[in-house]
């Protein structure tokens, strides 16, 4: 996407995140305000907010905890953009691993995810919520391309 500017979340992005979370159901719907303590980042386009990222590292691996792009947005490089910040974040905070949950049924998810680098390494049975669904686990060495 032409004119894409990644930076962290701030406390004035909650009503994007809260836009964008709606319009993903595929994503976990947490309270924007939970984003806030967290290493986090927004995909700024011409028209304002289209993506976001949140992650935690414990130890040397790093976790997505949510990722999710604005439908008009998706398929032109915001998750990538948003996927390397975090990968460059991740490297200098020590991790060597990186690792996600998804939905099953995610499909566009997973092959997102397999193209950066991703492997299905394991299962979380009736993991999701509203349906009931298990959660893929998947993970990759950290390296930032």
């Amino acid at each position: 996407m032409e004119g894409l500017n990644i930076r962290r979340l701030g406390p004035a992005d909650a009503e994007a995140i809260e836009r964008i979370t709606r319009e993903s159901p595929q994503a976990e719907a947490w309270d924007p305000a939970g984003y806030l303590g967290l290493p986090a980042w927004v995909a700024e386009g011409s028209g304002g907010v289209v993506g976001f990222l949140a992650v935690r590292v414990v130890a040397e691996e790093m976790e997505v905890l949510n990722l999710a792009v604005e439908p008009e947005s998706r398929r032109q490089g915001v998750g990538g953009a948003l996927l390397r910040a975090a990968l460059v974040f991740g490297e200098s905070a020590g991790a060597t691993r990186i690792s996600l949950e998804v939905r099953e049924s995610n499909e566009a998810a997973r092959r997102f995810y397999e193209g950066q680098g991703f492997r299905v390494v394991g299962r979380r049975r009736c993991y999701y919520r509203q349906p009931e669904e298990d959660a893929l686990l998947m993970a990759r060495p950290h390296a930032v391309r």
